[in-house]
Order: structure tokens, then C-alpha cells, then sequence
């Protein structure tokens, strides 16, 4: 009911072109832009402004501290950016700007590196993972596969369709945290090799339950199970001429000149789709 209740606010947004996700008790805004264009930032800024009086004209008051704000880019344009940035402000209280936050129990740092992100998973799986292994002596095979699903794989494959893309110095750093948790299961030394216990316990390698998420998505999007927003980013694939993979489902595989654009949902769903 509260949800519907404040419907109008992303009438507001849409009225100066800002991107919106509503949640229980969350908002939040975005807004793309070139670094030099000086004139998004004020109209933002603006939207905030509206936002507030309708806010306050509705009987709810907005929670300014708790409110951030997080510029995202590549790191030399950000930089350059940050050192020009007004901070915003909503009824003469300026925002926080954080280089770090969270979302829905996701960490999102200003480069999109995930590092934040990995190292609190790796973090909380290990800790877990030590006490479950305390366990091992009073519970079955099964029992433990249970805890360790619920503990320490969940945590590992939580929005990991946020990971596509990253660097295997980090893909690695989730992956020993899996092999710690199957090594504990399944009982056996850390000098023996962890291919052989990962396939007997029907585990897909970090690696691939990331291209797996990935897929899952692009198959809901595709068959109208998906947000449409999602949907938006991926083109069919269709030839100039008669072919056979005319009659196959495939996706085109946009052009990218960058290491961050082979992260884009676009690049890599198309990619691992084909």
C-alpha cells in the first residue's frame, strides 16, 4: 500500500528525465550524463527539490541523513569531475558524497570495482564457514551440504550477475572460499585436487554461476519473464542475408573499446548467449 501510496514521485522524476527505483522504504535516483555536462546537475538537484515538497506536502518527511549520493565513472574522469562537483543540496542541507554504498545488501564503489563487494562475501563466508566446520562431527554428509548452501553459496551467488566481467584476481578470491566449503563437506584434505570433489557435489565453479545468472536473465528477458529495462539492452541478432543463423535466437554483440564496457550487461549477455 505504501508503494502505491507514493506513486506520484516517479511522475516527478520523469518529468526531468531522472531513472528511479522504488522500494519498501527506499528510493533511489539516477541519472547518466557526460562529465562536462554542467547542466544535469542542476536538474537533478531540481528533481531533489520537487521531490522534498511533495515529500513534505504528502505528511512524510525525507530522511537527508541517510541520503547519499555516489558519482559514478572512470577513475581519471571521475576524479576530475569530484573536483568540480557542487555538492547537492535539498532544502539548504547538502548530501553526503560517499565513494562507497550499499544497495539492497550490495557494496558499490564509484569504479564499479566490486572489490567493497568481494571482500565482504569472502569475509562473511569464511566466518561462517568456520563454524560450520565445528559442526562436522555431529552432522551427516547432507546436513552440512544444507548449512553450507544456506551460509556461504548463498552469499557467493547473491546479484552475482554483478560480477560478469571482473578481473580473475577477484573471481579467484570467491572461488576459495567455495573450495574451502567443499573441502569441509566433502572431508578431504586441502592438498587434494578440488575439480574432483566439486563435480561430485554438482557444484558449478564460481566462474560459471556467474555466466549461469547471466543467461537466466537474458532467458526471462527474452521470453517476457524479465524487467523490460533489461530487455531494452539486448538487440536480435539479424543477418544481411539469408543465413542459418537467421532462424537461431542470437543476440548482436555491441562494439566496446574498453575493459569496462566488456562488463556491460549488453556486451556480456550477447556474448555468452551466442
Amino acid at each position: 500500500m505504501f508503494a502505491i501510496y507514493l506513486l506520484p514521485l516517479g511522475d516527478i522524476a520523469r518529468r526531468y528525465g531522472v531513472d528511479f527505483h522504488c522500494y519498501a522504504d527506499d528510493v533511489q535516483l539516477y541519472l547518466a550524463f557526460p562529465a562536462n555536462n554542467t547542466d544535469a546537475v542542476a536538474m537533478l538537484e531540481q528533481c531533489l527539490s520537487a521531490i522534498w515538497s511533495w515529500l513534505a506536502g504528502s505528511w512524510l518527511k525525507l530522511n537527508q541523513g541517510k541520503s547519499e549520493v555516489l558519482v559514478v565513472g572512470r577513475g581519471s574522469i571521475c576524479e576530475n569531475f569530484m573536483n568540480n562537483f557542487s555538492p547537492l543540496t535539498i532544502n539548504g542541507e547538502f548530501l553526503k558524497v560517499v565513494k562507497v554504498t550499499k544497495s539492497l545488501g550490495m557494496f558499490l564503489d564509484s569504479s564499479l570495482t566490486m572489490e567493497r563487494q568481494i571482500s565482504s562475501v569472502v569475509s562473511a563466508g569464511f566466518f561462517h564457514l568456520r563454524n560450520i566446520k565445528k559442526l562436522c562431527p555431529i552432522l551427516p554428509h547432507e546436513s552440512l551440504a544444507t548449512l553450507m548452501h544456506a551460509f556461504v553459496s548463498s552469499r557467493i551467488d547473491y546479484c552475482n550477475a554483478l560480477y560478469a566481467g571482473l578481473p580473475l584476481k577477484l573471481i579467484r578470491r570467491l572461488q576459495l572460499v567455495q573450495n574451502s566449503a567443499a573441502r569441509v563437506v566433502k572431508n578431504v584434505s586441502r592438498f587434494d585436487h578440488i575439480t574432483l570433489v566439486l563435480r561430485e557435489l554438482h557444484w558449478l565453479p564460481v566462474r560459471w554461476r556467474i555466466t549461469f545468472k547471466v543467461l537466466v536473465l537474458v532467458f526471462k528477458s527474452l521470453n517476457g519473464l524479465g524487467p523490460q529495462y533489461l530487455r531494452d539492452l539486448l538487440t536480435p541478432y539479424i543477418p544481411a542475408r539469408p543465413l542459418r543463423s537467421l532462424y537461431g535466437t542470437l543476440l548482436r554483440v555491441p562494439k566496446v573499446r574498453t575493459k569496462v564496457g566488456e562488463r556491460s550487461f549488453s556486451f556480456y549477455a550477447a556474448t555468452s548467449w551466442n
